[in-house]
């Protein structure tokens, strides 16, 4: 199963939903992110949220289109996208995509950058792929081990950082900028911009965290 979910970040920042239209299997809409779905032409099964940047009517619209919503109150100790993105992975799908979770605010950006971060999170990386996407970017953590990179048309970079202190025995082959058994320390560059050379390649580590973000110019 592959879940969306849709955020309340500024639609100028989004991916193109062509794609997520035809292989999402189960939409989940957080706040003003429900109303931005309703507006593309897109039903989102769930809504979660305290609905405070929609309209009283827009919210009696959401009641009438969700088969759930599930209100919290503006004052908690979750960002309603981490309540939602906690009920995603409760349903073990196979991949979560979480959009319009960049731009605007700066500090629910990086963290919605730290959700896939979290310790209760990492465990599940090898169980499911869990991308944050937006117009430019792909983004998302992997814990130590061997992955098979395949060539994106629309994203020619491929940038490697550091989530903790250090991450040791990297090794990268069918890139511009191959590297064997090499290690980053947190507030590296050495890992930014790399760029495939053929159809695939592979990224492999031995000790540590990485986020891997694909990018665009």
């Amino acid at each position: 199963m592959i879940i969306s979910i849709m955020a309340g970040g500024p639609e100028c920042f989004w991916p193109d939903l062509t794609w997520y239209k035809e292989k999402t299997d189960l939409w989940v809409g957080v706040d003003r992110g429900v109303w931005s779905l309703l507006e593309k032409g897109i039903e989102p099964k769930y809504g979660f949220g305290d609905f405070d940047s929609v309209s009283e009517g827009e919210y009696e619209k959401i009641e009438q289109m969700l088969q759930e919503i599930n209100l919290y109150s503006s004052e908690k100790d979750e960002t309603d996208l981490e309540i939602a993105f906690k009920w995603a992975m409760g349903q073990k799908p196979r991949e979560i995509h979480i959009l319009g979770a960049t731009g605007g605010r700066m500090d629910h950006f990086l963290g919605n950058i730290q959700l896939l971060q979290k310790e209760s999170v990492l465990p599940h990386h090898g169980d499911m792929d869990i991308y944050i996407v937006d117009r430019q970017n792909i983004i998302t953590v992997k814990t130590a081990g061997s992955y098979e990179v395949t060539a994106l048309k629309d994203k020619k970079y491929l940038s490697l950082l550091p989530v903790n202190a250090e991450v040791t025995g990297i090794t990268l082959s069918g890139f511009k900028y191959p590297l064997d058994d090499a290690s980053l320390e947190m507030g590296s560059t050495l890992c930014i911009s790399n760029e495939l050379i053929s159809e695939s390649g592979n990224v492999s580590f031995e000790k540590g965290i990485l986020m891997v973000i694909r990018s665009s110019d």
